[in-house]
């Protein structure tokens, strides 16, 4: 099975439906629940065993509601603007947590935050909102990866004889990740370039 676009159909487009309680959409507000639980966890309780696990589930959910939206024709309108939203709040707020915690170095927070700000900029002054832009295959790998290192990363703080290949394991996934991030930054950068370029140009002629 296919990681990246798995259930779709061979020569069934997908189609995004105006439905907003959808299995994916439940998956996704799951996700963003876990954020603050993720929080807590490592913040008050230095529970890292158990933030491990929330990771875990919430990247599983990641997964999982892309496939049933595939797979079942469960895709929504909603549900395009919510997941991307629902990832990036996850590993903004998750990398914020582990800043404070001592986990990880504000630099890191600053790699992440750095293109999505410009991003936001310019998507505000194009499009005063969500730009409507499909998840590139570059970002899909580049959340892969941000999940996936970020528990292994927590795992390194437990005391274990593997916490020094987990730091080390985790650091080379995250940095696959943060070359993605930044490249699907520079391609997202472009694409709202040309499609507010052609919106103004639209709306100029019809005025």
């Amino acid at each position: 099975m296919r990681f990246i676009g798995a259930g779709a159909r061979p020569g069934r487009p997908q189609v995004d439906h105006d439905r907003v309680f959808t299995i994916p959409n439940a998956l996704t507000v799951l996700r963003f629940m876990g954020v603050p639980l993720f929080v807590w966890l490592v913040l008050a309780q230095k529970d890292y065993g158990t933030a491990v696990v929330v990771l875990v589930v919430m990247a599983g959910t990641d997964w999982i509601d892309g496939y049933v939206a595939r797979r079942f024709d469960q895709a929504s309108k909603l549900g395009r603007v919510m997941d991307p939203l629902a990832d990036r709040l996850a590993l903004i707020a998750v990398a914020v947590t582990l800043v404070i915690a001592g986990v990880v170095h504000w630099l890191y927070l600053a790699a992440l935050l750095v293109p999505d700000a410009v991003l936001l900029v310019l998507t505000l002054s194009y499009f005063r909102g969500h730009p409507d832009l499909p998840v590139s295959r570059v970002g899909k790998v580049r959340t892969g990866l941000l999940l996936l290192g970020t528990p292994l990363l927590v795992l390194s703080r437990l005391d274990t004889p593997f916490a020094g290949p987990l730091y080390v394991a985790a650091w080379i996934v995250l940095g696959l990740g943060l070359a993605g991030h930044w490249i699907a930054a520079y391609n997202y950068f472009w694409a709202i370039l040309r499609k507010g370029r052609m919106q103004s140009h639209h709306d100029g002629g019809t005025a």
